[in-house]
């Protein structure tokens, strides 16, 4: 991505993007207010890479270090491993990036029950070590785009969900996927204080985009198991749409006939809409989508179309 670079005669100047001190300063005020419901910024897959050491889970690790698939790995310069340790968006912790990290010790992972089921014909509910012995794991280099204008890149571990999905055989009436977090307040600090938020966190997808190859279950990043702060055990990656709609620390996965209500979508749908693919020509109601910064080096690149990824995805859209 360096060489997409934007130079200073024609790049979008830093004052028309909100900064992200007055961003949360103004989500902490209206809290303060009570007006915890409002949207103001999108929670789950935004906030990333971690430091593995300190949460990550001790199951599986015989999968790790994984083998990195060659036909994902364009050869891009990744992320710092250690800035982006503690730059994660969490929200059942914390609305602060800084501190998700340091918030989830109680967080138990460990054992973990994912069941997968709705519109299916085979249905499972299993242990996620057990899962991951059954699906087995590979290493995948991904762009990664949050809503709020950040970006990394890092590498994923993990499979293909469309593999998981054959398995379970959905059903033909199926449209949908629907992905629900765990939901343990008292392990979960953040939840007691967003009480206005329609908890657990839910997210979805279409069946097709579900199974497009790009889609990602993953256990594990910089070839380490997941942390916690990261959506340990399981969570879902999805590259070509913004961060919030990469679930983490799933613990349902079902496959519905209509489209299920999402949490961002739910509390403001004309900022977080459901589809939320990546487009820099629509800009978000309060900044700008046609550029993002990279949180190691700090640099202003280019958002591209799909986030990179439209050669493989823009076939699932019509417009």
């Amino acid at each position: 991505m360096s060489n997409l670079i934007l130079r200073p005669d024609w790049h979008l100047p830093e004052r028309q993007v909100t900064s992200e001190t007055a961003f949360f300063n103004r989500r902490h005020f209206l809290l303060q207010l009570g007006f915890a419901g409002t949207g103001l910024l999108a929670t789950q897959g935004c906030g990333n890479v971690a430091d593995a050491a300190a949460n990550a889970p001790k199951a599986a690790s015989k999968l790790y270090p994984p083998t990195r698939n060659l036909s994902y790995d364009p050869g891009w310069t990744l992320t710092d491993e250690k800035t982006a340790a503690t730059y994660n968006n969490f929200y059942e912790f914390t609305t602060q990036k800084d501190r998700v990290h340091q918030l989830t010790t109680k967080f138990e992972i460990d054992p973990w029950a994912i069941e997968i089921g709705g519109l299916v014909e085979k249905p499972l509910k299993l242990d996620a070590r057990e899962l991951l012995e059954m699906m087995g794991v590979e290493e995948r280099v991904y762009r990664f785009r949050c809503v709020e204008a950040w970006a990394m890149i890092v590498p994923w571990t993990g499979f293909q969900l469309s593999k998981l999905l054959e398995k379970v055989v959905p059903k033909a009436e199926a449209k949908f996927v629907k992905f629900v977090t765990a939901n343990r307040p008292e392990q979960m600090p953040g939840i007691q204080r967003l009480r206005g938020y329609p908890w657990p966190y839910t997210e979805g997808v279409r069946l097709d985009e579900a199974m497009n190859p790009l889609t990602l279950v993953a256990s594990g990043i910089y070839g380490k198991p997941l942390p916690k702060q990261h959506g340990a055990p399981l969570r879902i990656v999805v590259p070509w749409k913004y961060g919030y709609k990469s679930i983490k620390s799933i613990v349902k996965i079902e496959l519905t006939a209509t489209q299920p209500a999402t949490l961002w979508e739910t509390l403001s749908p004309e900022e977080y809409p459901f589809e939320s693919n990546v487009n820099p020509a629509v800009p978000h109601p309060r900044w700008s989508q046609a550029s993002e910064r990279l949180i190691d080096t700090g640099d202003r690149v280019r958002t591209l179309p799909f986030n990179g990824y439209a050669k493989q995805v823009a076939g699932l859209y019509k417009a």
